[in-house]
């Protein structure tokens, strides 16, 4: 009877997760007119008659709150708008020109905020400006605070009335010639480290990052990707529970060769292991289609993975299962298990490299779960584990030159 209820979970599992990603699929598109877009360039394709817009697949959020535009060519006239709308904005206008809409426009340095006669609020952009523009993690109920940035300089800001479906960044044009670079990940107000142990400033999501750059929901892999212990770690701030027990991640850039792993690790994970290579984890490896667990060994388990792929873990708990504490990982309760058998990482064999042991300590496992992964929203397989003590957490490892992804840690939720 227990089988045919987990089995009948899954599929509701597999059903929640297609239809997540079909409404995604629709509510998640970029628009775009008399525009052409080539990678991060975009480029003004009518005839100076009309406006071109260009609004982004995904508003703005405290995850990923500013962007910015570069201005490669000013065209004929130079009117390049930089700004916010609401997704369905109409694209034969200039953001800024109506309603619940704000922009700054390049040409004439005045401020358009729901309205076709501007304010002037900053300095003319030309070839070679940076146009920033954000929103304040402090703007009250009701309201958003929008500033404005030159050269990584705040021009301004203006309060306007929040959206409760988001606001997307946008940039217009009106003339030929037109041309920008758009950065959609652009950071404001953080500082990197060269990949030393960088932590962002987003501290609800990541508690560790190695060798790793995290801008919004972007982690890039910054590392040497030269030797096996050039190993990029990203490891969330909470375990998996009852309420977010399941992630995803797209493969946005696949670098070199695609090094790429997502699973789950016990709190104290070494930083130099990919997930899946050492006890404590397991993951889904997007390179070779391989499930490792606790070894440097892998079975095969799903296909291989490639750029535009989006990748998903998840825990599938026991209906009894209780957590007294909440997010804190502390506070969990488990029933122990003995210590389990030593499990040798072949790959790091002899490695004079190591920093860490892997086998000091006690690795105590308490209750089994069912953990299971997905591609492209359907499962791809699941394999029945011990939860470490503390429980486990979403864990990305990249390990090439190139590799970037973007996590979205509470798919579910929204």
């Amino acid at each position: 009877m227990d089988d045919i209820n987990l089995h009948y979970r899954f599929l509701n599992w597999r059903r929640r997760i297609r239809e997540i990603r079909e409404v995604r699929a629709v509510r998640y598109q970029e628009r775009l007119k008399r525009m052409l877009r080539d990678g991060e360039k975009l480029r003004y394709h009518g005839n100076s008659d009309e406006v071109g817009c260009f609004v982004a697949a995904r508003p703005l959020s405290k995850r990923n709150r500013y962007f910015e535009v570069t201005i490669v060519d000013t065209g004929v006239r130079g009117m390049i708008a930089v700004g916010l709308v609401p997704q369905f904005y109409k694209l034969d206008h200039q953001p800024g020109w109506l309603p619940h809409s704000v922009a700054f426009h390049a040409d004439d340095g005045k401020l358009y905020n729901g309205n076709t006669v501007g304010q002037q609020f900053g300095p003319k952009c030309c070839r070679g400006d940076r146009i920033g523009c954000g929103i304040s993690l402090d703007s009250d109920d009701g309201q958003l605070t929008v500033f404005f940035t030159k050269n990584g300089i705040e021009v301004g800001s203006v309060d306007i009335a929040a959206s409760p479906d988001g606001l997307y960044p946008a940039v217009g044009m009106h003339s030929l010639g037109e041309e920008v670079l758009l950065d959609l990940n652009a950071e404001w107000g953080m500082e990197d480290d060269d990949g030393q142990m960088i932590v962002d400033s987003h501290e609800e999501d990541w508690g560790r990052l190695h060798d790793v750059k995290a801008t919004g929901t972007l982690l890039e892999y910054v590392g040497k990707g030269i030797r096996i212990v050039d190993v990029g770690l990203a490891q969330a701030r909470r375990p998996l529970n009852t309420r977010f027990h399941y992630y995803e991640l797209e493969i946005t850039d696949a670098g070199e060769k695609c090094y790429i792993a997502l699973g789950l690790a016990r709190r104290d994970y070494p930083k130099k292991r990919h997930p899946g290579w050492s006890k404590g984890s397991i993951a889904y490896h997007a390179d070779d289609g391989k499930l490792f667990h606790g070894s440097g060994v892998g079975d095969p388990f799903g296909p291989r993975c490639f750029e535009g792929d989006i990748m998903g873990c998840g825990i599938m708990f026991p209906r009894d299962f209780n957590l007294d504490g909440g997010d804190d990982a502390d506070d969990w309760d488990l029933d122990v298990f003995s210590k389990p058998s030593k499990v040798r990482n072949d790959l790091y064999a002899n490695n004079e490299d190591e920093e860490e042991d892997d086998d000091e300590g006690e690795d105590l496992e308490g209750q089994k779960v069912m953990v299971f992964f997905t591609r492209n929203g359907k499962v791809v397989g699941r394999r029945e584990v011990a939860l470490p003590v503390g429980g486990f957490y979403p864990t990305i490892g990249m390990m090439s030159t190139g590799e970037k992804v973007r996590v979205d840690l509470h798919p579910l939720s929204g």
